[in-house]
């Protein structure tokens, strides 16, 4: 048997327990706590131990420490896992606004408004819960590499452009930790953090094929 078909029949086996599908199913649109899907599906913490150990092993999760509460860390879908069982499970209703936020309003939530502006045609906007000066000068050049402008974007704060009608996205791990309207949750590591081009490259990445399933999604949606 070729190691592709053992690996296939690892994640099918893992997926053939209800718990663990409705797990798969809860992250195809955030990035969740341990604790979290616990209290979402009712399931207890051993037993939601031996569920994530058993779907890490067979490639369909990972988990991800909080930039923000180093002592919380998160559960993502693999990629592996949302192109062996699809990228998404059910539609999200069509918002009139979408927003992005992360906790200074330079770079991944800025990026992920640039990149939404050029896929959908529903209004969006970004902010920070604690905003800096300026958007970073990795981010706008690794935007303007991908044909986004982000010369004349500044930092805004939350409170000051959330009405608390848009689909709130938290790009970051502090921003959702500390948002009173729980929104969905996208662990994306913070490039500036480390600095490097790389990063904001890695960044990008993760935020545009997030953004286009998160597109895909909703309902009504011409993209």
């Amino acid at each position: 048997m070729s190691t592709d078909l053992e690996t296939r029949a690892r994640a099918y086996a893992a997926l053939g327990d209800p718990s663990r599908l409705a797990i798969i199913d809860l992250l195809a649109h955030a990035d969740l706590a341990p604790s979290e899907l616990g209290t979402r599906l009712d399931i207890p913490t051993n037993l939601m131990a031996h569920h994530l150990q058993i779907l890490q092993y067979a490639g369909l999760v990972t988990r991800r420490r909080s930039e923000g509460d180093g002592r919380r860390t998160y559960v993502l879908r693999t990629p592996d896992c949302n192109q062996l069982i699809g990228a998404v499970e059910g539609h999200l209703p069509r918002p009139g606004r979408v927003a992005f936020v992360c906790s200074q309003n330079s770079a991944r939530s800025q990026l992920a408004e640039s990149y939404w502006r050029t896929i959908s045609d529903i209004p969006v906007v970004s902010a920070g819960t604690h905003p800096a000066a300026r958007v970073h000068p990795k981010a706008v050049r690794v935007g303007r590499r991908h044909g986004l402008d982000l010369t004349g974007a500044t930092p805004k704060l939350a409170q000051d452009v959330l009405t608390g009608d848009e689909l709130l996205i938290a790009v970051c791990d502090r921003a959702y930790e500390e948002l009173d309207t729980p929104p969905l949750h996208w662990s994306i590591s913070d490039p500036a953090r480390v600095d490097r081009a790389n990063a904001f490259d890695t960044a990008y990445n993760d935020l545009t094929s997030r953004v286009d399933l998160l597109a895909a999604s909703l309902e009504g949606d011409p993209s």
